[in-house]
């Protein structure tokens, strides 16, 4: 057994980007590649998620100081610090039953396949880790291991389903085929999918306002650089920062909408040629299903509404964590919000303006989620003496991802205390999330046909 652990912590210390390429490298093989071309794929996979972390990370450090600067002129005193999900992760893995994920993740996913009960081979084996801060927000609640494995399997076969469902949304979005995102984040569309239904019968907004909408009616203003410079010069306004930091921040914001598709570019260099060797491959094997890899969410990064969101809801974050009663939480390490970007992005269909609208809305969620984790996390902490913490001070996330999800079903495991609530509130969330399914499998069916005509699919 502890060699089992030792061996996953070594595959861990490599990181998603040598990780992820290793699996593609393994996956190319079994479906015939030529090593050069699985190797050159899987390098190129690489390179784009270095580059992906590298922009990121930039953006984040030019506007997450302006947020913070933000705060600290409106004299609100917020004692809930928020790391991002990097200490989460950490404090993840410091549980000492975190290895036993990687076993629960493959047998379900091998075994939904085997019975044909998903299409989707989750190849996004590092984001595991999310499994396992769910089951230790569980624990922190009702302090029963059994039923947070059982929740973590729960978010393991929804995550799946999620992939199948989402997939032709998302080729749209990408126009990379037999792709799809198995991240745990798109969890959140079950909230969001009633809110967009609703946006359907209001007049202005039931029309498709995307980048591409935006170029057409105001031009150089929605180019990409055009609309990072006047959002970083908001941002650094809203800061009050002196004239030339927020000169500094309109270029920094250029920068950083200008990199992202490029970089994004990388990920379909990379996933056309395992793509194309999957689909012949399965084509010679089967000819009654398709099959889907599973991704992190980074391949989608080329869609330029998700970066123009985010961006947006920053000072709408800020100003949220400002006046909302009860929260306790200064965004910061969270402050680019990706657990709702991303899910806004896929139940839009690319919609800008709706996706604007949802994150206004429903930000709040997230806050409150992470003011209610915030003495959980912040004891972990503290127990497995992996962060250092303060007296008086909590640690938490800001954006914790799949928030309704991890809320609603800790509060259902507190059945072992008598406590039933939580177990109506799961299943209602399961009843939405039925909704959304069948939804979502009437609009895949719709652009199937428009698909069929444009691109390859992966087929079994």
């Amino acid at each position: 057994m502890e060699v089992l652990k030792n061996a996953i912590h070594f595959v861990l210390d490599l990181g998603a980007p040598v990780f992820v390429p290793l699996i593609m490298i393994i996956v190319g093989l079994i479906v015939r590649m030529k090593f050069r071309d699985a190797f050159s794929s899987a390098l190129t996979l690489g390179l784009a998620f270095i580059g992906m972390n590298m922009v990121v990370g930039f953006m984040m450090d030019s506007i997450s100081p302006a947020a913070q600067a933000f705060v600290k002129n409106s004299g609100i005193n917020l004692n809930a610090i928020d790391g991002g999900w990097t200490p989460m992760s950490t404090l993840a893995w410091a549980w000492p039953l975190a290895f036993l994920m990687f076993p629960v993740q493959i047998i379900i996913n091998l075994l939904m396949l085997a019975f044909k009960q998903t299409n989707t081979l989750n190849v996004d084996l590092w984001n595991v880790w999310g499994k396992i801060f769910t089951a230790v927000l569980v624990i922190g609640v009702s302090g029963n291991i059994p039923l947070a494995f059982l929740i973590a399997a729960i978010q393991v076969v929804l995550e799946l389903k999620m992939g199948d469902v989402n997939q032709k949304q998302i080729q749209k979005l990408t126009q990379i085929p037999g792709v799809t995102c198995t991240h745990g984040m798109t969890l959140f569309n079950v909230f969001l999918y009633p809110i967009n239904r609703l946006l359907d019968y209001i007049p202005f907004l039931n029309k498709h306002i995307d980048a591409n909408w935006l170029k057409q009616r105001i031009g150089i203003f929605a180019e990409n650089h055009v609309m990072g410079f006047i959002i970083g010069v908001l941002i650094g306004t809203f800061a009050q920062y002196p004239p030339q930091k927020i000169l500094i921040l309109g270029v920094q914001g250029a920068a950083a909408l200008t990199l992202f598709p490029m970089v994004a570019r990388l990920f379909m260099e990379a996933l056309a040629p395992l793509s194309d060797s999957i689909s012949e491959y399965m084509k010679r094997k089967y000819s009654d299903r398709q099959l889907y890899i599973g991704l992190d969410w980074p391949f989608m990064a080329g869609c330029n509404e998700l970066w123009v969101a985010m961006i947006i809801w920053v000072p709408i974050t800020l100003l949220w964590a400002v006046i909302l009663p009860g929260n306790n939480i200064l965004p910061f390490g969270g402050i680019i919000n990706l657990s709702l970007a991303v899910p806004a992005l896929i139940v839009t269909g690319g919609n800008l303006l709706r996706m604007i609208v949802l994150g206004v809305l429903t930000t709040p969620v997230f806050l409150y989620v992470a003011t209610y984790f915030a003495p959980t996390i912040t004891n972990l902490a503290k127990d497995t003496h992996v962060i250092n913490i303060k007296d008086g001070q909590f640690l938490s996330w800001s954006s914790i991802e799949l928030p309704d999800f991890r809320y609603i079903f800790a509060q259902a495991s507190n059945i072992v205390h008598g406590e039933f609530l939580g177990l109506v509130l799961a299943i209602g969330w399961l009843g939405l999330f039925y909704w959304y399914y069948k939804g979502m499998q009437k609009r895949a069916n719709q652009l199937s046909t428009e698909l069929d005509g444009t691109s390859h699919h992966m087929s079994l």
